[in-house]
């Protein structure tokens, strides 16, 4: 069995805490960090209502830091530019639904979850090039995100 690290290291009662990671996934690093940013504290049930409103497009998730060029959605809270990162938000439920079944798993009470810890790095980079004209290559590269989230049991 591999030694997975999380970048969180508080020191915690860990009959109350659940994880899960996800690594390699081939989704955007960059959007992966603005749906982090989103759900972060959030409660679980909440939060999974938030990313399937996301991937149906009828939330957008603001974007804060990789906001060049990011357009301006309406009913945006707090925040005016924002975008609909499905595929990312496909792959960041699905994390969110294993660390939930991992804490089903510990016999601890589902409803009162919520995100402790959540965040997303940057994986590997698959190589890849496209053919070009005259024997030329221009490349053509594949990003990778790992994800990591800790959810806690409230009081």
């Amino acid at each position: 069995m591999a030694n997975n690290k999380y970048a969180y290291n508080k020191e915690v009662d860990e009959a109350k805490t659940a994880r899960a990671m996800a690594k390699s996934l081939k989704i955007s690093p960059k959007h992966c960090v603005e749906i982090c940013n989103a759900i972060r504290g959030m409660e679980v049930a909440k939060a999974k209502t938030y990313l399937e409103d996301v991937i149906e497009m009828k939330k957008s998730v603001p974007f804060k830091r990789h906001n060049r060029g990011v357009g301006h959605r309406k009913g945006q809270e707090g925040w005016a530019s924002g975008r609909y990162p499905v595929k990312a938000a496909e792959q960041v439920l699905k994390v969110l639904e294993n660390a939930e079944a991992n804490a089903e798993y510990k016999g601890m009470d589902t409803e009162k979850l919520f995100i402790e810890h959540i965040s997303s790095h940057r994986g590997i980079v698959i190589r890849g090039y496209i053919p070009r004209a005259f024997g030329r290559m221009t490349p053509f590269n594949t990003p990778t995100t790992h994800i990591q989230i800790v959810l806690q049991e409230a009081n």
